[in-house]
Formats: structure tokens, sequence, C-alpha cells
């Protein structure tokens, strides 16, 4: 059989080609990081890696990254759709002086895009963190049985912010504590800014010893919206505000159905026209002071709720309004 000689500018470009190629081939669907593993390896089963930031680098778009065993792995940064999925295990970011995770996708070619699911981490602040999980840009971050504390420098538990579209947050089964250093962050900040809107669940959830529990804050110029549901958590020992509304003008409306706010120093505010907190199924007891609405803002009930043994402030704006 005879053979054929390719001329070498061929046989180049074709081992360049393959080159090119290998990195997009090296991404898995699937990668693993464990305390005793290496940024080197491939992220695989039998050779995990270190670090969230060193897998995310080996996986693909859409895929998931889990945890073998309990470690430390890490802050991290994630610019496309992933899961970071540890349940059973300690998967743990210790953020001193820096954010957990930031999801931010203002830089690729489809901004406001990605679908991000964080569940099973325990995010811990060291008192000095700055947040510990910091949406800006994307689509939608999902929050599931997962710990977020001693995030006390200068950010909160959990940031969303953003000054175009519309983001969705949801928190389900987690902790949310000891976060926060001033009455304008804490657990959960939802602040968005130009045209920038919120859409935001948080179910099941204890949000504790923050210096504000929830704030849903839309400053005057803001154009977009805030609107959601608190249902079945608990917002508690927060040293300003239990939960907030604020708005300039916007539409900053919560929901809130078997929420218990508890020992705040206030417990329930809504300021602004356009603020405003729809209450049903729930107890307020503790706090300084159980219901503030200033600047037209409404705290609204649905006459079903368990407001006693607060300092000041047990009535509700307005007569109660009914369930359609």
């Amino acid at each position: 059989m005879r053979r054929i000689a390719l001329p070498s500018t061929i046989l180049g470009g074709i081992i360049f080609a393959l080159l090119q190629a290998a990195p997009a081939q090296a991404q898995a669907s699937r990668t693993w990081v464990s305390g005793v593993g290496d940024d080197v390896n491939p992220c695989s089963r039998t050779a995990p890696c270190k670090t969230f930031a060193g897998a995310i680098s080996k996986t693909a778009a859409n895929g998931e990254i889990n945890c073998l065993d309990s470690g430390g792995f890490g802050a991290v940064t994630i610019t496309k759709s992933i899961t970071i999925k540890c349940e059973g295990v300690i998967g743990g970011i210790l953020a001193s002086l820096v954010t957990g995770v930031n999801v931010n996708d203002s830089a690729t070619g489809t901004p406001g895009t990605i679908i991000v699911t964080l569940s099973g981490l325990d995010i811990e602040g060291f008192a000095n963190g700055i947040n510990g999980i910091n949406f800006t840009s994307g689509k939608a971050v999902h929050v599931h049985k997962t710990q977020i504390r001693g995030f006390r420098g200068g950010g909160s538990g959990i940031s969303v912010s953003g000054a175009s579209g519309t983001k969705e947050l949801f928190v389900a089964d987690s902790y949310i504590t000891d976060n926060g250093n001033s009455s304008s962050n804490g657990g959960v900040l939802i602040q968005p800014s130009g045209t920038g809107s919120v859409e935001v669940s948080v179910t099941t959830t204890r949000i504790e010893n923050n210096t504000s529990g929830i704030l849903a804050n839309i400053n005057a110029g803001g154009t977009g919206s805030i609107k959601g549901i608190v249902r079945d958590s608990v917002v508690a020992g927060s040293a300003n505000n239990g939960i907030t509304t604020n708005s300039g003008g916007a539409s900053v409306v919560l929901m809130l159905d078997n929420v218990a706010t508890v020992n705040n120093t206030l417990g329930l505010v809504s300021s602004g026209s356009g603020a405003g907190l729809l209450v049903g199924n729930s107890s307020v007891t503790g706090n300084g002071t159980a219901v503030t609405a200033t600047s037209s803002g409404t705290v609204l009930s649905y006459g079903n709720n368990l407001v006693n043994n607060n300092a000041a402030g047990e009535t509700f704006t307005g007569s109660p309004i009914g369930t359609k």
C-alpha cells in the first residue's frame, strides 16, 4: 500500500486545530472537589480538584460541581449557568475580607441569562467578609440548604443589585445569620437601580441576628420594581429593621405568609410611596416597634395575624384586606 505524505502546512494546521479544540472537550458536565484534591487534576471523581474556582474552569456551562467530602473550597466567581451542590458534607467557603460567591455574567456575550444553583454550602465571612453571595448580573440564583454568616465587612449575607433587566432570587431551607454592619445592609439586601427589577421568594429560612433582616429598597430615580413573598420563615434579633420595603416611588411590595418577626428593634417597616408589606398568618412579637409606616408606605394585614408583646406600634395601616 502506498502512503500519501501530507504537506507540512496541512499537517501543522490539523495539529493546531486539535490543540485548539482540546480545552472545550476537557470541560465535563459534572466535576468534583475534595479537601485533599488538587486543582491541577481534571476534577473527575477519581482525581478531584481542590477549589470551586479550579473546578469551575473545567465544568461545562449548565454542568454541576459536587463535593466528594468535607472541606474548604474557597471563594468563587460564576459567569455561566452552573450548579454547586454539596449536600451531605460540608461544602465550605471561607471568605475573609472578600465575597464568598460572585454571580456576574455582565462580561459575557449574553448578559443577564445565567441560572445558578447553590445547595448545601457553608459560607463563612469570618466577621469581616464583604458579601456572602453577591448577585449583580444573571437571570436567577437558587440558594438551598445553605448557611451564610459572619459577613460584617460592609455588605450582606445575600446582596442583589444591578441597573437593568429582571433578576430572580430563590432562597429555601437556609440560615442567614450575623451579617451586616449598618442599617443599610444585613441578612438579605435587594437593591436594584435604574430600570432593574427583582422577583424574590424566601421560604423556610431563618434570618437571625443581622443588622437588618430583609431590606427591599429602590432609591429615588429607580424605575424597576421588587415583588415577591417571604413564607414559613423567621426574621429575628435584627439590630435595626426586621423586614423593610423602601421606595422613592417605584413599586416595592412583599407578601409575608406565616412569618415570625421577633425581637427586632423595628419589626415591619415600609417607607415611601410605592412601598408596601402585605401580612397574613404571621406573628409579630417582642419588637421595639411592631409596625412602622412612613412617607405613604403601607403595612396591610389580612386580619389573621398575631401581634402582641411589642413595646409600641401594634397597629397596621388601613383596614384589613381580604383574600381573593
